[in-house]
């Protein structure tokens, strides 16, 4: 196993992508959430019962990380979740009575803490086969490069409300992919669709190794650093 570092250069994005990357630069210009994080720590004793005190040592590995999520993100998804519009079976009656306030408030909170770093699985070569789907898609099956929205680093984009990869439980991951891709998950709507259209064109094999390679990813300021350096962090 082994963590693996993002590129310090950047090929050109393949032409398809080109144009999904600059609806993210124009989405990004958006304001975004500002709840205050002390009273969203709060409010989220209830939510550390299935995603641990740190936000971030979930229950069952298909809990996402909530810890260093951005905030505009978690406040969409508590939207959501709570209009039923995102339908959670585990959620359901977790966000009942909780005004917008409320809800801007844990997203802040989750949003303030630090983000987990994990290792990827898998071996070098299916590591690379993902790397290359992410930072280049499959242009023959018009499936857009990952980090045309979602950075180089994986850490998202915080202003337009694109969710952070990095370090996400892969089981998690894959299952949200399968979700967006199947059409059972439908909360891009606010985007045209974007990650449905995008998840179409992958494989299951696909997913599977997109999801770990996205546990593993590192931010760039700790490309040089080795994987010791995180062994406590991914414990």
């Amino acid at each position: 196993m082994r963590f693996h570092r993002v590129q310090t250069t950047q090929t050109a994005l393949v032409a398809s992508c080109l144009s999904l990357a600059a609806t993210c630069l124009g989405l990004a210009a958006a304001a975004h959430a500002t709840g205050d994080p002390a009273a969203g720590k709060a409010l989220s004793l209830t939510c550390s019962a299935c995603h641990g005190m740190d936000g971030a040592t979930g229950l069952d590995p298909t809990y996402p990380d909530l810890a260093g999520q951005n905030e505009r993100y978690l406040l969409r998804q508590l939207q959501l979740i709570q209009s039923n519009e995102r339908p959670i079976l585990l959620m359901t009656g977790q966000l009942t009575g909780k005004s917008e306030r409320d809800l801007e408030n844990l997203a802040a909170y989750y949003a303030s803490l630090p983000g987990r770093i994990r290792q990827a699985g898998g071996e070098d070569e299916a590591i690379d086969q993902a790397e290359a789907i992410y930072r280049g898609g499959i242009l023959a099956r018009q499936v857009p490069a990952c980090m045309a929205c979602h950075s180089p680093s994986g850490g998202g984009n915080a202003p337009a409300g694109f969710p952070r990869l990095r370090g996400q439980p892969s089981a998690y991951t894959e299952e949200q992919l399968k979700a967006y891709r199947e059409g059972e998950r439908r909360t891009d709507e606010d985007y045209g669709g974007m990650m449905r259209d995008a998840a179409r064109g992958l494989t299951d094999k696909e997913v599977s190794l997109l999801a770990d390679y996205l546990q593993g990813l590192m931010p760039a300021d700790h490309a040089s650093a080795s994987a010791a350096d995180y062994s406590s962090a991914a414990d």
